[in-house]
């Protein structure tokens, strides 16, 4: 039996994507729970909790479309969780096995698109509402420059916990889940008194028209958060041994993210209590009892860190493997730096509601397709992955079982590239989003369906009528798709490679 070697928490990460060693496997899927409830249990999440409100949904048409929304987007996700355990790396370098060693970029753009958007969404709202806290209780005067000096705060702190790795990440998500969700549920209590039950705006309200299409839009914004989650479930399940079983995992990821509902719920209802103001969060701390507003400042903290951190980490991690010039400390302080720039840029200068909602419709819509091709390659492969292998880019080599067409799998390829577009041709997340078929259906928005069945039709064909080689399956072959004979390319070093990569090779086995 492997004795496990457990970090300390002050200790730096020095892992990056290379194969977590099992001796260095530490985690269980209480682990996973923790941290996907922890990143989620935040006002990032009440943030889009508000949406189906503020879209015009009664209470009960806001809920219904919350839990559907957590429901589905739960289902999509709970497979990610998979890869880990498998294949010792995260999901992006873990997609090589169905794009390509170099193809899995696409897990990469994903992940970047995600980690700008959350980390964003964390910062702005968290800070708002600091400030609109510090605003009421301290009564200093609310401007730009300060909303800048929280921001920078927030993400500076959140830049230094994702430097520590991992381990440190386990410590402030195992607050989160109990201190953030303690500190929800006295909402409860604070405004048991006001609130309105039988809320409904009427009609004339729905932002698009008509019930339908508002309460498919509303669906799909809260879809997003658990879809979110679907590049970076690797970067941690990664630290849990490969025997765990697959129905352990499913579990921590599905019950995660039903968990998400307390945070989602209480957007839900408080946006009913300031509907109409311009600033939910600001508006929500003044009509607070001053017990609570002091609170929502220790909520707001600490789930922006969570969040912050979550979304954070895994892009820091997996660029460094794109752009091996850089460590994933390095890698971590450049995105920071980029994410923060789009965080002043985005809330100073632009609309917040229309930015957050352009970002999620396209995490969904690109994010989507991408797991259904992976949750697909699972299934026909048995789960069967080689860890070395996927590892051959990013240490300067070529060859091996997920080479295919000089480190590119078309097949996979070829079936994300037209379901990201035919969903966005058919999204409609106005403003920004407004795809040229977003009125077929009625203007319900089908982008998702459209997107998530050009994915796994066009997946499934590829890979029968162009059979992939027998060697990715493994020893039992492959389920329910054919296979062709082939010998797999050796491994061999590449000459062409840059010095970064040939410098990944140390310790690599042969």
């Amino acid at each position: 039996m492997t004795d496990i070697q457990r970090p300390r928490i002050t200790e730096v990460e020095q892992h990056g994507i290379d194969t977590i060693p099992a001796a260095h496997r530490h985690s269980r899927p209480l682990d996973l729970f923790r941290i996907q409830f922890g990143g989620a249990n935040t006002f990032a999440t009440v943030i889009l909790g508000t949406f189906p409100v503020l879209l015009g949904l009664s209470l009960w048409q806001a809920v219904a479309a919350t839990v559907l929304g957590v429901l589905v987007g739960s289902l999509f996700l709970a497979p990610m969780g998979l890869f880990g355990p498998l294949t010792g790396t995260n999901n992006a370098v873990a997609s090589g096995a169905h794009f390509g060693v170099r193809g899995r970029v696409v897990g990469s753009f994903l992940s970047l698109l995600t980690a700008i958007a959350f980390y964003s969404i964390s910062v702005w709202v968290s800070g708002d509402a600091v400030v609109g806290a510090l605003v009421r209780l301290a009564g200093v005067q609310d401007s730009d420059l300060l909303r800048g000096v929280v921001y920078a705060i927030l993400g500076a702190i959140v830049i230094v916990v994702v430097i520590y790795g991992y381990a440190f990440m386990l410590l402030v998500n195992k607050i989160v889940v109990f201190g953030n969700t303690a500190l929800i549920l006295l909402g409860i209590l604070a405004y048991s008194g006001t609130l309105d039950l039988g809320y409904n705006p009427g009609p004339e309200a729905y932002a698009l028209g008509s019930f339908w299409p508002t309460f498919v839009l509303s669906a799909l914004i809260v879809m997003g958060n658990p879809i979110s989650f679907g590049a970076f479930l690797g970067d941690w399940s990664r630290y849990i041994p490969a025997g765990t079983a697959p129905s352990r995992l499913l579990a921590a990821t599905f019950g995660a993210q039903l968990a998400t509902l307390v945070p989602f719920l209480f957007g839900v209802f408080t946006a009913t209590l300031v509907a109409g103001e311009a600033d939910y969060i600001v508006a929500l701390i003044n009509i607070s009892p001053a017990w609570y507003a002091l609170l929502l400042i220790v909520v707001a903290f600490l789930g922006g860190l969570s969040t912050g951190i979550t979304s954070l980490y895994g892009t820091g991690l997996d660029f460094s493997s794109v752009f091996p010039r850089l460590n994933r400390v390095q890698a971590s302080l450049v995105i920071g730096s980029l994410a923060f720039v789009f965080i002043l840029v985005g809330r100073l200068a632009f609309d917040l509601l229309a930015s957050v909602n352009a970002f999620v419709g396209a995490i969904v819509i690109c994010t989507t397709p991408w797991m259904i091709i992976m949750t697909i390659g699972y299934v026909v492969r048995r789960g069967h992955y080689r860890e070395a292998d996927l590892q051959v880019f990013n240490q300067g080599r070529t060859g091996g079982a997920y080479w295919f067409a000089d480190g590119v799998n078309w097949r996979g390829m070829a079936a994300w590239i037209p379901a990201a577009i035919l969903g966005l041709l058919f999204a409609n997340y106005p403003p920004l989003i407004e795809g040229p078929f977003r009125n077929v259906a009625g203007g319900i928005d089908i982008s998702l369906p459209v997107s998530i069945g050009t994915a796994a039709v066009a997946y499934l064909a590829l890979i029968h009528l162009f059979p992939e080689p027998r060697y990715v399956f493994g020893p039992d072959g492959p389920r329910g798709v054919p296979a062709a004979d082939g010998e797999m390319p050796a491994i061999v070093d590449d000459h062409a490679a840059t010095g970064h990569r040939v410098k990944a090779r140390t310790g690599a086995t042969e």
